[in-house]
């Protein structure tokens, strides 16, 4: 009895060996997990983050009680000082910019120099923070301050009856006392352990990917894994940028490399506008029953507006499609995409004067993974400066934003420009992408047995953004209406907006692609305007654009088509990529997400493909 008494008491150890730290590192633990729970409507904090914590100071426990005294006395200090300060930066981060540590945030970090950190410091740090989120966390240090003061106050003058020089003396007093805590955290390291073991396991799963794009497709998972302490958030950002590295230094090495035989300027001014989750079957140009898109219908009429019938992204992920976009890289290449040069450093060493304006990816602190995975490459400064000769420098909450930074810096212009404008347009959530009032589409206007109010809501709000947007794309092309220019017009993705009886509205990252699923999130406009200077000018091209409207199309060949238009002559451009030749590869297989062949797929039999996407959802 004694034997398994004392085989119990060694549970507890532990905890009895570093009272002090567990208490307090529990308790910071929590404070740090509810801080950071968003002010907003259905947010709460990380199911299991008590049963978690535990098993994770419990193990931390276990660890110093192998050491000797003396070290673990200076572990213990070095954890709470590591603990501490990051308690702090993160919850402080939350409650000046809604944001805990990011990938960005770790980034932008590296890129400040000393004073930039102290004039940031003595610009934020303020006494209301004592009342915000942060004062939990301070809170929690003062106590533990108090208490070991109190404690070497008492030691010096040899109180021993006070319960201060250790919280958990009562367990010592008796082995039967030990044996019973024994059991108690035996208990609860099982019961624990057992109830966050898959959140252990996501965790792993995140932080072993090779590349950054895996990594965000992991997050798209239901299952992925919650970085619900500051620690397990500043690991995932140093992996994350780890990662990033590996490309960047790719892209970074292969650009002295980048060689223009030569140009013909064939285009004087090429614009490029990407779009943001644009469903080609809700756009009034491609037969939509809503008015949508009235200015750029009409423009199309007049045959200036050239709508493609059949074009697809290669995946349903912003910054996978950036990568594509960007990269000489096609589905179905050797190597990865950060091993072929970007489209913009080709028109820079030709001699285009290439402007990027974005409402999305530039950095700041409440970066979502998705916008750093997307970004990162763009926003490098080595990479920026190779690829951009003016860029924007200002994020605006709606589109019209980027109409001011074009005509700032259109001065910059030369006689021969690659404009390259980036929106918002529908990103979710659709509500914040068009001024109230502009918004003309109400929910019931919304004929659709089955669906609710709320529904129908999100419908209009859908169509009010694409009718918002329209207006932007068509302010976009009067500004080159009266110049030698060609527009082309692009979205990354697609969106789900309650697609035939589905209840579901957004994107479904992580489900197997389906015909209904690609019919929703991959089928995308894609349209080139002419001006009239343009046709007149190059009558050859215009009929080109015309003659191809019908072709079979993926966006991840989109460079070589702009290659094309500006005439210049690489080793690296391929004309059977270009949607405009007579050599163009039509019957090339169109593969989404490295998956499926889009045009492979079949229509799922009746009510099966619905059925499934409601297994997923649930």
């Amino acid at each position: 009895m004694d034997r398994l008494s004392r085989v119990l008491g060694l549970f507890f150890e532990p905890i009895r060996l570093n009272g002090t730290f567990f208490l307090f590192m529990y308790a910071l633990g929590i404070v740090c997990t509810y801080a950071v729970v968003p002010d907003v409507k259905g947010a709460h904090a990380y199911s299991y983050a008590w049963q978690e914590l535990f098993v994770d100071v419990y193990l931390l426990c276990v660890v110093l009680s192998l050491v000797p005294v003396r070290v673990r006395k200076w572990l213990r200090r070095l954890f709470y000082v590591i603990a501490y300060t990051l308690a702090i930066i993160d919850v402080y981060c939350f409650a000046k910019f809604d944001s805990t540590i990011t990938p960005t945030m770790l980034l932008l970090v590296g890129e400040t120099n000393g004073q930039e950190a102290g004039e940031f410091l003595a610009s934020y740090l303020s006494f209301d923070l004592i009342f915000s989120e942060l004062g939990w966390v301070l809170l929690v240090l003062a106590v533990h301050v108090l208490y070991n003061l109190l404690r070497r106050f008492y030691r010096k003058r040899e109180c021993q009856k006070t319960i201060l020089p250790g919280i958990l003396s009562a367990f010592r007093c008796s082995k039967r006392a030990r044996a019973l805590a024994g059991i108690a955290v035996l208990f609860l390291f099982v019961y624990s352990a057992s109830a966050s073991w898959h959140n252990k396991v996501a965790y792993h799963r995140l932080m072993t990917y090779g590349n950054i794009g895996d990594v965000e497709h992991e997050l798209t998972e239901k299952t992925h894994a919650v970085q619900y302490q500051p620690i397990y958030r500043l690991m995932f950002s140093i992996y994350a940028n780890r990662l990033t590295a590996q490309q960047v230094g790719q892209l970074v090495k292969g650009i002295d490399s980048v060689q223009v035989d030569s140009c013909s300027y064939r285009s004087p001014h090429i614009v490029l506008i990407i779009g943001e989750s644009f469903n080609r079957h809700h756009a009034q140009l491609y037969g939509y029953d809503k008015p949508n898109m009235p200015r750029q219908t009409a423009r199309a009429k007049k045959g200036e507006l050239i709508p493609y019938s059949d074009v697809v992204a290669p995946w349903n992920l912003t910054s996978f499609v950036f990568k594509h976009i960007f990269s000489l890289y096609t589905v179905g290449d050797k190597g990865d995409w950060c091993d072929y040069p970007l489209f913009p450093e080709l028109f820079r060493k030709a001699g285009y004067h290439v402007t990027f304006l974005t409402n999305q990816f530039l950095p700041q602190a409440k970066e979502a993974v998705y916008d750093f995975s997307g970004g990162f490459f763009l926003n490098n400064p080595e990479l920026s400066k190779a690829m951009f000769d003016t860029r924007n420098k200002q994020l605006y909450y709606f589109d019209e934003g980027m109409l001011k930074e074009y005509d700032r810096l259109k001065k910059h212009n030369t006689d021969h420009n690659l404009t390259i404008i980036h929106l918002k347009g529908m990103h979710v959530d659709y509500r914040t992408r068009c001024p109230k009032s502009k918004m003309h589409f109400k929910r019931e206007e919304y004929e659709r047995p089955g669906f609710n109010s709320r529904e129908k809501q999100v419908m209009a709000y859908y169509d009010n953004a694409i009718l918002y947007n329209d207006s932007i794309v068509d302010q976009i092309i009067q500004r080159f209406e009266d110049d030698d220019a060609i527009v082309l017009y692009v979205p990354d993705h697609g969106e789900e907006c309650y697609e035939g009886n589905l209840h579901f509205f957004g994107r479904m990252h992580s489900t197997e692609v389906t015909a209904r699923l690609a019919h929703a999130e991959f089928d995308i406009p894609f349209w080139i305007y002419c001006s009239h200077q343009y046709m007149v000018s190059h009558p050859e091209l215009y009929h080109e654009v015309v003659k191809a409207k019908d072709r079979r199309f993926m966006t991840d060949a989109l460079p070589h088509v702009l290659l094309y238009l500006a005439g210049i002559s690489t080793k690296d451009y391929r004309e059977d990529m270009n949607v405009l030749s007579d050599q163009y590869n039509e019957s090339r297989p169109r593969i989404l997400k490295h998956q499926v062949d889009y045009d492979q797929l079949e229509e799922p039999a009746a009510g099966s493909d619905i059925q499934q996407t409601k297994e997923w959802l649930k």
